[in-house]
């Protein structure tokens, strides 16, 4: 399959998830990579190609840098939020429409979410009963996330005999995102962390009747509110 050219859409998303940190969007850490690498390695792009766009969003001024650090404009938010409000209504209706699978409605609204205008999106969502969430488990309303992600947390971070209600799914990684839905890692699964190994790298987790090892990058895409 030919390597997809992303586009300032492609950008501007992958920057919002760093600006409304949750889970693996998560803050970097001290010695971490700064967050324009961040963005480079959610698109599979090489530093230097993610050089050159962070120069075109901040010439058309969607960003603002404070060294490597993007940081969206005002104008630059509200193109992020459209983006991603838009990818999700897509999302939705390539599964309950189209008959997709979750996984495959990602990766397809990811390369056709260029094709709709805004005007088609609002069609879809009236159409669609304007859903709350996308297939993933995300708000589809940016502001309702942003709230929210306060209450949530990385299944990583839970500890060992914490109880937890998955209810988001990270996107970026596709193949990561087919492993958690032939896992049956969806949302609304509860799910019991039995042993943390961070020697391992590993969490040992039991959801229904499975009982599985899951790694901490796999744990770290799963973002859950711990049960009261």
């Amino acid at each position: 399959m030919a390597t997809r050219t992303h586009s300032v859409e492609d950008y501007l998303e992958a920057i919002y998830f760093l600006a409304f940190p949750v889970g693996e969007y998560g803050p970097v850490v001290k010695a971490g990579p700064a967050p324009a690498a961040r963005v480079a390695e959610m698109l599979s792009v090489t530093a230097p190609t993610a050089s050159e766009m962070m120069k075109r969003l901040e010439a058309e001024g969607y960003i603002e840098r404070t060294g490597r650090r993007p940081l969206l404009t005002e104008k630059g938010r509200h193109e992020a939020e459209r983006v991603v409000r838009n990818h999700r209504i897509i999302e939705r209706f390539l599964t309950d429409f189209m008959g997709y699978s979750p996984a495959e409605s990602h990766e397809h609204a990811d390369a056709m979410g260029d094709a709709f205008t805004d005007e088609m999106v609002e069609r879809l969502a009236e159409r669609l009963g304007h859903p709350d969430r996308c297939p993933h488990g995300w708000p589809v309303d940016p502001s309702h996330e942003q709230t929210e992600n306060q209450e949530l947390r990385a299944l990583a971070a839970v500890p060992a005999g914490g109880r937890a209600t998955i209810v988001r799914l990270a996107e970026h990684d596709g193949d990561l995102l087919h492993w958690f839905y032939d896992r049956g890692l969806v949302p609304g699964t509860e799910i019991l962390v039995e042993d943390v190994a961070p020697a391992a790298g590993e969490l040992r987790v039991r959801y229904g009747d499975t009982a599985m090892a899951i790694s901490e990058k796999a744990a770290g895409g799963l973002f859950v509110r711990l049960a009261p």
